[in-house]
C-alpha cells in the first residue's frame, strides 16, 4: 500500500492514470494530452508500470499504454479511486480531458481521411490484403456447433475448411477422384471432416444423418438434380437445412463445352418444383449482386427446409 501511494505522490502520474483510465494511448498521444517531454513521460511510465498501475504493448515502432483496472488487486483500486478524485486541481484535470478528446478526435479523423479516398477501392484492397472467403469464414461461424453439415460436391474442400472449425462434423462428398484427392491434400489437418467419394445421386450418407446440406455450383454438372436433392432430403434430419448456390439461367452455350455444364443455369420456378418435389420447403431464393470483374454468370442463393419425410432412395 505504501508503494502504491508513492507512485501516486506525483501530480504527472496521477494526471497519466487518469487519462489511460479513459484510454489506451501512445507514448507521443501522451505527451500530446500532458503537455511534457517525451522523456519525462517515459520516467513516469516506468515508475507506473513497475508498481501494476499501467500496462504496455509494442506495436510497429510506438509503444502504447493503458491502466491496467483489471488486473489490480481490490485495495489497489480502492486507493485509486479515492485518489484520483482528489489527487489534482479541477482545472488540470479539466484541460487534460479537453486534450485528450482532441487526440481521440484527431484518431477518428484520421480514420475518416483514409475511407474517403480509399472507399472506391476498398473491396479490393481488403482481398489483396485477406483474401476474397473472409466474409464466409465470419459466416460460417454462426452456424451451430453441434451440427453435422454435407458438403455435397466438395470439389477441392474449400467449403469443407471454412465449415469445419464451426461445427461438429463435416461430410464432404464428390465423385472426381483428383477432386477427392486435392480436398485430402487441404483438409489433412482437419481432424472433422470425411471425405467420401460417390455419386450426389446416391449419397453415401446415411439416413437422417446431417442438421445442413450445402451445394456449391455443382447443380449443372448433374445429369437429374431433382434426383440429388431427393437424395439430400433422404440424408437430412426433420427440419434440416439445404443451402444451394449457383448459377442463374444464361445463355453462354460455350459453358457446355469449356466447364463439362449440361444446364445452363436455372430459374427460380425450376429451383422450387424440383425442391418440392424432393421434399424441401424452398425459403428464400436471392440472386446474388454482381461483383466488379467478374466474368461468369449471375448466381443465386437458395435455403430450404425438409419439409415432410424423407424421400427413398432410387
Amino acid at each position: 500500500m505504501i508503494a502504491w501511494m508513492q507512485s501516486l505522490s506525483d501530480p504527472t502520474r496521477s494526471r497519466i492514470l487518469r487519462v489511460l483510465e479513459r484510454s489506451e494511448l501512445s507514448v507521443a498521444e501522451l505527451c500530446s494530452v500532458l503537455q511534457v517531454p517525451q522523456s519525462t513521460a517515459s520516467r513516469h511510465l516506468k515508475v507506473l508500470s513497475d508498481d501494476g498501475w499501467v500496462t504496455g504493448r509494442r506495436e510497429g515502432t510506438s509503444n502504447w499504454y493503458r491502466m491496467s483496472a483489471s488486473e489490480m488487486p481490490v485495495h489497489q483500486k480502492k486507493l485509486w479511486s479515492v485518489a484520483k478524485n482528489h489527487c489534482l486541481p479541477e482545472s488540470t484535470s479539466e484541460l487534460d480531458d479537453s486534450r485528450l478528446e482532441q487526440v481521440l478526435d484527431a484518431r477518428q479523423s484520421k480514420t475518416q481521411s483514409f475511407f474517403s479516398t480509399a472507399a472506391s477501392r476498398w473491396d479490393r484492397l481488403r482481398s489483396d490484403l485477406f483474401g476474397t472467403r473472409l466474409d464466409a469464414w465470419a459466416i460460417a461461424a454462426s452456424l451451430d456447433s453441434h451440427w453435422v453439415v454435407g458438403d455435397l460436391g466438395c470439389g477441392t474442400g474449400a467449403l469443407s475448411q471454412t465449415l469445419a472449425p464451426w461445427v461438429r462434423r463435416v461430410i464432404s462428398v464428390d465423385a472426381s477422384t483428383a477432386m477427392i484427392q486435392s480436398a485430402r491434400k487441404r483438409l489433412k489437418d482437419s481432424s472433422n471432416v470425411e471425405i467420401r467419394k460417390g455419386e450426389l445421386a446416391s449419397l453415401p450418407i446415411d439416413d437422417e444423418s446431417l442438421d445442413l446440406a450445402m451445394m456449391g455450383l455443382v447443380l449443372p454438372y448433374l445429369a437429374e438434380p431433382e434426383r440429388v436433392f431427393r437424395e439430400a432430403a433422404r440424408a437430412s434430419r426433420n427440419s434440416g437445412k439445404l443451402i444451394v448456390l449457383d448459377m442463374l439461367a444464361h445463355e453462354r452455350s460455350e459453358y457446355r463445352e469449356e466447364l463439362g455444364h449440361m444446364w445452363l443455369g436455372f430459374s427460380q420456378p425450376q429451383i422450387s418444383d424440383w425442391m418440392a418435389s424432393a421434399g424441401w420447403k424452398l425459403e428464400k431464393f436471392v440472386a446474388l449482386p454482381i461483383e466488379q470483374d467478374v466474368r461468369g454468370t449471375p448466381v443465386f442463393v437458395a435455403t430450404a427446409t425438409r419439409s415432410g419425410v424423407a424421400m427413398p432412395k432410387n
